[in-house]
């Protein structure tokens, strides 16, 4: 099952962004996860995108717990029965399913370790506009491009995420796509909201989907707010100019908006 997040894949050296928390690392095929066990959610996710060979994959696969990491330090099934939570890839089942169709369907279905999930508001999780729009923009642009790519997702895994069975609902969410551009490394940064589609004192009742933002920001920032470590990621944020002020948050209205 295990060959892991690869540090080499762009051809420039890229490691996995390293969290101030401990966390405890588990490898699945072409991506990693690195777990927070306190709060039983990921700090960082990697995976790496071959847009040449993506393949098509059908849906295949159930959510099921890692045995390598005790039950109690993963959100399992507990957390989503009975309300309006999905249980959300980070590392989206599509992103490591290319190479042999062997290598696809192993690698998609190791997606579906209850380590790589996290709660999401049904609106949040299920619309294309929104959290899969943007996940499918930056996969259609490996595609369409054969690109190369690295991406990271994870919770913010923020003080203020309200609490329900035994986990802290995580607000935010973080995303950084990573590629190559010529000789330099490029890359952006996102922070996806979903503050005011979770209710846990109304047993998570979702909110219209407007209430969902969509930013694009500095990766400097999520850095600061995921309490992680992002090595050359900072330096080859395409959302930020050299020499002009910092760059603030921009909220995205469609995939137009978006600065790669």
């Amino acid at each position: 099952m295990s060959d892991g997040y690869d540090p080499d894949f762009l051809g420039i050296p890229l490691p996995l962004p390293s969290p101030t928390a401990p966390v405890t690392r588990l490898d699945y095929p072409r991506f990693s996860v690195l777990l927070d066990e306190e709060r039983r959610f990921a700090a960082v996710t990697g995976v790496v995108i071959d847009g040449a060979t993506l393949r098509e994959q059908p849906r295949t696969g159930e959510w099921r717990l890692d045995p390598r990491v005790s039950a109690d330090a993963q959100a399992g099934p507990e957390v989503y029965s009975r309300n309006d939570l999905d249980r959300g890839h980070l590392v989206r089942r599509r992103d490591p399913g290319w190479g042999s169709a062997s290598e696809a369907r192993a690698a998609t279905e190791a997606t579906f370790f209850y380590t790589n999930a996290a709660p999401q508001a049904a609106g949040f999780n299920q619309s294309k506009e929104l959290w899969l729009g943007l996940e499918d923009h930056v996969l259609a642009y490996a595609e369409t491009t054969d690109r190369r790519l690295a991406v990271f997702t994870a919770p913010v895994r923020g003080a203020d995420d309200p609490p329900y069975r035994g986990i802290r609902v995580p607000l935010r969410f973080w995303k950084i796509a990573a590629w190559r551009d010529g000789d330099a490394l490029a890359a952006a940064g996102f922070v996806l909201d979903q503050s005011a589609l979770v209710d846990t004192r109304q047993a998570l009742t979702v909110a219209p989907l407007g209430a969902f933002r969509t930013f694009q920001v500095p990766i400097a920032d999520i850095a600061a707010e995921a309490g992680v470590d992002v090595g050359p990621l900072q330096a080859a944020d395409t959302f930020v100019r050299r020499g002009l002020r910092p760059v603030a948050a921009r909220e995205l209205r469609s995939a137009d908006d978006i600065v790669l």
